[in-house]
């Protein structure tokens, strides 16, 4: 298998460009208002790639259980067919008007499959899984600078080219705004006064913490799996005792647990390896990070995020419309998500241009596992945990460094997708994470 990935006639090849420039030059992606857009983009020379590839006599290998996520994709399309349908508390709103988000959700879906494809079909010739693993390992250092940023120059923000280009009222959108205007971080008064939690370069703090959890395991793996250099290891050290800083002021709890699940899994898999020092590892990292907690002034933010739940009850709302949802059209969801009718308290709350986070919240919003109860019905939710979870099965037996980081990133998905939404750039990690598995499984 090895040799036959690696002999591949020139004319069949596929360049490491499109996977390689969008990793490597993301902060520049970020700075021209093209960063989470870069995703979609690439996937065009991706797809072509491909096509000419296969025509010119190199079959397109498809991952293990592709077939799941397949169900997943079919049910999404299907699911378009049910957008005039209505649950009951949410705001009436005609099928056309909700085609944008249908719309906007099935080309990153498609998109990031195109990338899944990519990544998994490359050789080692063409672009290396070690070389993979840098490109997400500097994409955390990446993530840890935007953390930095966001910290010490929270209101730090500029204007990108491609903003320039937009119409007034368009850019001045949220949404907008979080694709194509670089800024530090998101403004929020989570704990009493307003508080800059990180977000560069990933356009929300829950995506920054997301994607600082994806691309942690594989900063690991570099350090302590192909880095070679004894100097290299205590640079990577460094970076990771400084990310605590915007890890504690981003307030976010999901990150928090989600980086405790990661640890726990990595060391669990680690013992089971025969290699019992990770528990003792592990022990002494929680020593360590409770002592920076109570030596420094970061155990009293912790502490006042932890007393602060103003997000616990609108959470709490949108899990039981979600679930209400689901028992209303439990086969195929209801195609997408939807805004609920006023608030938690009372429906007459809304969104208004002075408040666009007033009322009006999103169902399916509030995390991935949400959105696909709701939207996507069981059909669709079996095809979308059943590919990941087959994968992590499938791979559970992988002890390199890329078995173990790639399993950690799988796993850590389950816990996450209760706070977190996936689409954009967390699902591109797991992919890539799929792919490294992959790819690992066939060329040991």
């Amino acid at each position: 298998m090895t040799t036959a990935l690696a002999a591949r006639p020139r004319t069949a090849s596929l360049p490491a460009w499109p996977l390689a420039g969008l990793l490597l030059l993301y902060p520049l992606w970020w700075a021209l208002g093209l960063g989470v857009l870069g995703f979609a983009i690439v996937a065009v020379p991706m797809a072509a790639a491909l096509l000419r590839a296969h025509l010119a006599g190199r079959p397109v290998r498809l991952p293990p259980g592709f077939g799941l996520w397949v169900v997943f994709l079919v049910t999404v399309v299907v699911g378009v067919t049910v957008l005039d349908a209505e649950p009951v508390g949410a705001v009436d709103e005609s099928a056309g008007g909700r085609l944008f988000g249908v719309g906007f959700r099935l080309v990153w879906y498609a998109a990031l499959t195109v990338m899944l494809l990519y990544a998994g079909n490359l050789s080692e010739a063409e672009l290396s899984r070690e070389r993979l693993v840098r490109l997400l390992a500097w994409l955390f250092a990446v993530t840890v600078a935007g953390g930095l940023l966001g910290v010490f120059a929270g209101h730090f923000e500029f204007t990108s080219p491609v903003e320039l280009l937009l119409p007034h009222g368009v850019r001045q959108k949220g949404f907008v705004r979080s694709l194509v205007h670089p800024y530090a971080a998101q403004i929020m008064d989570v704990v009493r006064d307003s508080h800059p939690r990180p977000a560069a370069p990933w356009g929300y703090t829950n995506t920054w913490g997301n994607n600082f959890c994806l691309l942690v395991v594989w900063f690991a793996a570099w350090a302590w799996g192909y880095a070679k250099e004894r100097r290299a290891r205590v640079l990577a050290v460094a970076c990771i005792a400084v990310s605590v800083v915007p890890v504690v002021h981003s307030l976010n709890r999901g990150l928090w647990i989600g980086l405790g699940v990661a640890a726990v899994y990595a060391a669990v898999r680690l013992a089971f390896a025969g290699r019992l020092w990770a528990i003792g590892a592990l022990a002494l990292a929680g020593v360590a990070v409770a002592g920076a907690l109570v030596a420094t002034p970061l155990g009293t933010v912790v502490t006042a995020r932890l007393d602060d739940g103003k997000s616990n009850g609108v959470r709490s709302f949108l899990m039981e419309r979600a679930v209400s949802g689901m028992a209303e059209s439990p086969v195929i969801g209801f195609g997408s998500t939807r805004d609920t009718m006023g608030g938690r308290n009372s429906i007459t709350v809304g969104e208004s241009a002075e408040c666009e986070r007033c009322g009006n919240f999103t169902i399916g919003g509030n995390g991935q596992f949400w959105q696909l109860i709701f939207a996507h019905g069981i059909v669709g939710t079996a095809g979308y945990l059943g590919f990941f979870g087959y994968g992590l099965w499938r791979f559970r037996r992988d002890r390199s460094a890329i078995g173990i980081a790639g399993g950690c990133a799988l796993f850590g998905t389950f816990a996450a997708m209760l706070w977190y939404n996936a689409l954009v750039t967390p699902l591109a990690f797991m992919f890539l994470a799929y792919a490294l598995l992959w790819r690992n499984e066939d060329l040991r």
